[in-house]
């Protein structure tokens, strides 16, 4: 090639690799800007449970049923013998199984019978937990746990906690104290606290009020659609317009002047009573890897709303130590006893 087209063809090679890397600047400034805005969370935490219908002939997953936990293989000898086929009608819960990771079926197992045995308030042992674990595992069982309670926490709001070492027996605990252990209703159906601290943390990052576009964004990512059935929380419309608000844990209201009517969601006084803004940024931080002060205005906004509730409190407690210091000054003696009575009739003349 001349010497005359090798030089054009290399201007032009460097005029385009300048362009392309200020393109490339530009889109790097403008995603960081959003994520300024708000921060972009992990996949969704549901990677371990997902939804389908029962096969005819395996029972690998759990189908958690009212009447019990059907499985012929995982639940046997773990304080949960109840076996029944699964009805055409009802969906089981299939383990997402990772080529690489052989541990994630076994965590998704665990997950689930932990979880019945949660809204069946039945205790919890590393026994029965052993149990379900496959043999060639049980080596590994802490490192199982972790991921268990993991997946119980970000999924489902539940913490699981150690309350006897010798004897290595196990609660769940929630982090809100939503009706029939989190369920919300009664029957079938697993904990929505979960869901609960994921909408509250998108109301905080939002400014405390989120519109309703941005609540259905969210949890479109998390693929929750509005009237469309979840295996985990059931018709979310119904669930967060009106039985959380109902509940109280969420407000949903119209927006000021708006036609046609818009609606926006604010934390309801049951949410403020049960969690706190740094409590919610930690599930989140948790969700993401990461420590609440990642978040940076948030964290901030977060401290500050702490110092409030210290303060409050001691408001609070101080108001009471004056209240009932005043009552023990000017409150009326209590009448005598019937003894003291006749004592002092004693003396009578």
């Amino acid at each position: 090639m001349p010497r005359g087209q090798k030089s054009k063809l290399y201007t032009c090679e460097k005029r385009h690799q300048a362009r392309g890397g200020i393109q490339h600047q530009r889109s790097a400034q403008a995603t960081a800007a959003k994520e300024k805005t708000f921060p972009s969370l992990a996949p969704s935490p549901f990677g371990v449970l997902t939804h389908r219908k029962p096969a005819a002939r395996s029972c690998r997953a759990l189908a958690t049923k009212s009447a019990g936990v059907s499985c012929t293989r995982s639940y046997q000898g773990a304080n949960c013998k109840t076996e029944k086929k699964p009805s055409s009608s009802q969906a089981s819960l299939t383990i997402v199984q990772s080529r690489g990771d052989p541990l994630t079926k076994t965590t998704g197992i665990l997950v689930q019978f932990l979880i019945h045995m949660y809204k069946r308030k039945k205790p919890i042992t590393k026994a029965d937990m052993l149990k379900i674990v496959n043999k060639k595992y049980k080596n590994r069982f802490l490192e199982i746990l972790r991921r268990v309670s993991f997946s119980l926490e970000v999924v489902f709001g539940v913490d699981l906690k150690e309350v006897d070492s010798t004897k290595h027996s196990y609660i769940l605990v929630s982090k809100m104290d939503l009706p029939n252990n989190g369920t919300v209703s009664r029957g079938r159906g697993f904990p929505k606290t979960g869901l609960l601290m994921n909408l509250l943390g998108v109301i905080f990052m939002k400014g405390n009020c989120a519109t309703e576009e941005n609540i259905w964004e969210f949890l479109n990512k998390m693929r929750v659609y509005a009237g469309k059935r979840h295996f985990i929380f059931g018709e979310p419309k119904k669930l967060i317009t009106q039985d959380l608000v109902k509940l109280k844990y969420l407000e949903y209201r119209q927006v000021a002047n708006s036609d046609p009517a818009r609606y926006e969601f604010l934390w309801g006084s049951r949410a403020h009573a049960e969690t706190s803004k740094m409590k919610v940024l930690e599930f989140w931080a948790k969700i993401n890897h990461t420590v609440p002060s990642a978040f940076h205005s948030w964290y901030d906004e977060a401290l500050r709303d702490e110092e409030e509730r210290v303060k409050a409190t001691f408001t609070l407690r101080a108001e009471t130590d004056a209240t009932a210091s005043e009552c023990s000054k000017e409150c009326p003696a209590a009448p005598p006893t019937p003894n003291e009575v006749e004592v002092d009739s004693s003396h009578c003349g």
